[in-house]
């Protein structure tokens, strides 16, 4: 079967969508959400406004290269590191190792999804495009809750649910400003364990 290579204008998408959403990614963790401008994102890429909205022709698509660039950094963080024969305690224990080392490394990643999260609040737009990535995000927790619950790892009396949106809740208020340091993380993830392990462990 032959294969037929991708036509330039199809090359131009696959390279320049990448490349306007870290534009408007970094732009939002330097401004806020409210400080984007189409502008300012095509001379950062280096294009002009109308090849920009050739791209990206209105703001829900936008809005739709962000978050999907977002989740393909979440995932590959996250087959970076899997998950596969850890106990339910060590996969609560890589999941704030892995937010402490984005925190670190890729703090704009952060700061970009706090703005769309403060943003969803009046944007049902913009809720509808980070809504599943809180959603995927919480329920993998919950499930970490439930395995730990079933082998004892966590206390027995734990409500999954409500246990996995404290700890969504922990870890977004670490990046309150003056709490945004390796040591204040270090000190509110050993409360968020002493939360939820089983004292009997």
């Amino acid at each position: 079967m032959m294969i037929v290579p991708p036509s330039p204008v199809r090359r131009a998408a696959e390279t320049r969508l990448p490349e306007i959403a870290a534009a408007a990614r970094a732009l939002i963790a330097e401004r806020g959400f409210e400080g984007l401008r189409t502008r300012d994102i095509a001379q950062r890429v280096g294009i002009n406004v109308a090849t920009l909205h050739y791209h990206v022709p209105t703001k829900e698509r936008l809005i739709e290269i962000i978050a999907q660039s977002m989740r393909d950094d979440f995932i590959a963080q996250s087959k970076a590191r899997p998950r596969e024969g850890l106990s339910s305690l060590e996969q609560l224990k890589l999941e704030l190792s892995d937010y402490r080392d984005t925190m670190r490394d890729n703090p704009e990643l952060y700061l970009v999804f706090t703005e769309l999260k403060e943003r969803a609040r009046r944007d049902p737009k913009v809720d509808a495009a980070i809504r599943p990535m809180q959603q995927y995000w919480h329920q993998q927790l919950v499930d970490i809750f439930t395995r730990g619950r079933r082998d004892g790892s966590f206390r027995p009396d734990i409500d999954p649910r409500a246990a996995a949106l404290v700890m969504m809740g922990a870890l977004i208020a670490s990046q309150i400003p003056h709490m945004q340091s390796v040591v204040h993380f270090d000190r509110l993830a050993d409360e968020v364990l002493r939360c939820f392990v089983n004292p009997r462990q």
